[in-house]
């Protein structure tokens, strides 16, 4: 071979081998933020197939620059999901858990399935289908979109409403492909149940919110940081509840197999008590005490909520620690999500039994006046009546109090009008206040 050929092959090798590091570096490095995209579609895919009986994951995924590059497959014989990149790369699994749903890991976490939930004591399992009233229809339909183009429609993504009122449910549609007993992730709807379960637990005496020295870890000023502070997300410490690729909130939802323990390795930005910032971490955080407390794995919910109030619909999964993810991964049917309302609505009695403390509500749903990043939340829930009074929504009675989850689910909850209001979806694109959620409960109250 000439000298030149030579020189011109050994050329071309190093610069296809320069190419193959740069290539793989750049993988490398980009891995964390990869590896979000594909624990959201592994946990994504395995959740709808096991829980709500779904098959099609995709249409579940918000829109981002690497959806079409996203490859899920069933491995172990359909028990988990693999997702990818292209099939190859940034690998994700979530398995499934009888009776816990689905958990990320990258070998089949040791969980104890949990058995079937009985419905006894929830009067909206199986109750009737409510009659017709041609106003609360009006109010459901301009819930749903009828007044919208298919497209809008689409956009707007509402699947499930329910309407409670005196006790009974008097409303309640379903978009097409879902029904009464399709289970619906309702997100961050999950922090306003983990106030109820934490009021369960005070009231039996296992922890007290003013508690404080929560975690060995936190030997710090973090040892100052209280149970009421986690509740109310005001612990200071450092968090971004940014949903992007690589922020804390998703390295911690798709990343980390104990979340509550990655959220409380976090240093403070803020002294406890003085400053309040959303972080689904701080609720990870409460319930990774909670289950140290009690000493009771992921089968804490079933026994302090699910099972008290029959809810046999509802699936609370926990991470790879064994800890329920309490900031995000509550899935029920919207019937049950009505119960949780009705549950919140009646003060914490159900079929003539306490269950939370005599005043746990109002503490709940009151508004302390913090230097804050939220206009109105309290602790687990959103409220409408500021802590000078004022009302964030002036439609709306001042008694009105919510939970509220990411892509656009709502669960209302009005004590002086008696009424509970379930709007669950998917609605990825749209902001709050183009949700016609408000004007959904401000309709069905003129109805009465």
């Amino acid at each position: 071979m000439p000298p030149r050929r030579r020189r011109f092959r050994r050329l071309a090798l190093g610069l296809i081998a320069l190419l193959v590091v740069v290539v793989i570096a750049g993988y490398w490095y980009e891995r964390p933020l990869l590896l979000t995209g594909t624990g959201y579609a592994a946990h994504n895919a395995c959740a709808l197939h096991h829980l709500a009986g779904r098959a099609d994951a995709e249409s579940d995924l918000p829109p981002n620059p690497l959806v079409p590059s996203l490859r899920a497959k069933d491995i172990d014989a359909g028990a988990a999901v693999q997702a990818s990149l292209l099939g190859l790369l940034a690998r994700q699994r979530a398995w499934h858990t009888e009776g816990l749903g689905c958990t990320l890991a990258g070998d089949r976490p040791e969980l104890e399935p949990g058995g079937p939930l009985a419905a006894t004591g929830n009067p909206f399992t199986g109750a009737a289908a409510p009659a017709a009233d041609p106003t609360l229809a009006a109010a459901l339909g301009h819930a749903f979109g009828d007044d919208l183009v298919t497209a809008e429609q689409a956009r707007l993504g509402t699947r499930a409403v329910v309407v409670v009122r005196d006790g009974k449910i008097v409303a309640e549609r379903y978009a097409a492909g879902f029904t009464a007993t399709t289970r619906q992730l309702g997100w961050s709807m999950a922090k306003s149940a983990a106030n109820l379960l934490l009021g369960t637990l005070v009231l039996q005496g296992a922890v007290e919110v003013d508690d404080a020295n929560l975690l060995p870890l936190w030997r710090d000023e973090r040892s100052a940081i209280t149970i009421e502070q986690l509740a109310r997300m005001t612990s200071g410490l450092t968090w971004d509840e940014t949903y992007a690729l690589g922020t804390p909130v998703t390295r911690m939802l798709y990343r980390e197999p104990d979340m509550g323990g990655y959220a409380a390795s976090l240093d403070l930005a803020h002294a406890p008590g003085t400053y309040q910032q959303y972080s689904s971490g701080s609720t990870n955080i409460l319930c990774k005490v909670l289950h140290e407390r009690t000493r009771v794995g992921p089968d804490l919910p079933r026994r302090q909520l699910f099972e008290p109030l029959g809810l046999s619909s509802a699936v609370w999964e926990p991470d790879a620690s064994g800890a329920t993810v309490c900031s995000s991964y509550l899935w029920a049917t919207p019937r049950d999500w009505a119960a949780i309302g009705q549950f919140a609505l009646q003060g914490g009695e159900w079929r003539g039994k306490r269950l939370l403390p005599q005043d746990w509500m109002t503490w709940s749903t009151t508004h302390t006046d913090v230097r804050s990043e939220e206009a109105n939340y309290a602790a687990g829930w959103w409220v409408n009546r500021l802590a000078d009074g004022t009302l964030l929504e002036q439609g709306l009675p001042e008694d009105t109090y919510w939970a509220q989850g990411h892509d656009g689910q709502r669960l209302y909850v009005v004590p002086s009008e008696r009424l509970v209001v379930v709007r669950l979806g998917f609605t990825p694109e749209l902001e709050s206040d183009q949700l016609r959620t408000v004007q959904l409960v401000e309709d069905v109250i003129a109805a009465g």
